[in-house]
């Protein structure tokens, strides 16, 4: 599913010539147009909104549920 969304964002992201920003700049590193770093930062603020509005499995849940009433259990 992962992959798809990147396959999906790819699509979506121009290819970028990068030659004018990765030119010999005397030992410089090299660096990215701002507006390359704005679409990249976009694409990934996308894909980590849509990781966490994912659900909890139900199996983290049930570890994160033993976890707690081990919490509750030791503060008595």
């Amino acid at each position: 599913m992962i992959s798809d969304r990147r396959k999906g964002a790819a699509k979506l992201m121009p290819k970028a010539d990068l030659s004018d920003d990765l030119s010999d700049r005397g030992g410089a590193e090299p660096t990215l147009d701002r507006a390359i770093q704005d679409r990249i930062g976009t694409h990934l603020r996308a894909m980590y909104d849509d990781l966490v509005n994912q659900p909890v499995p139900d199996r983290f849940a049930e570890l994160l549920g033993r976890l707690d009433r081990g919490e509750k259990e030791g503060r008595r």
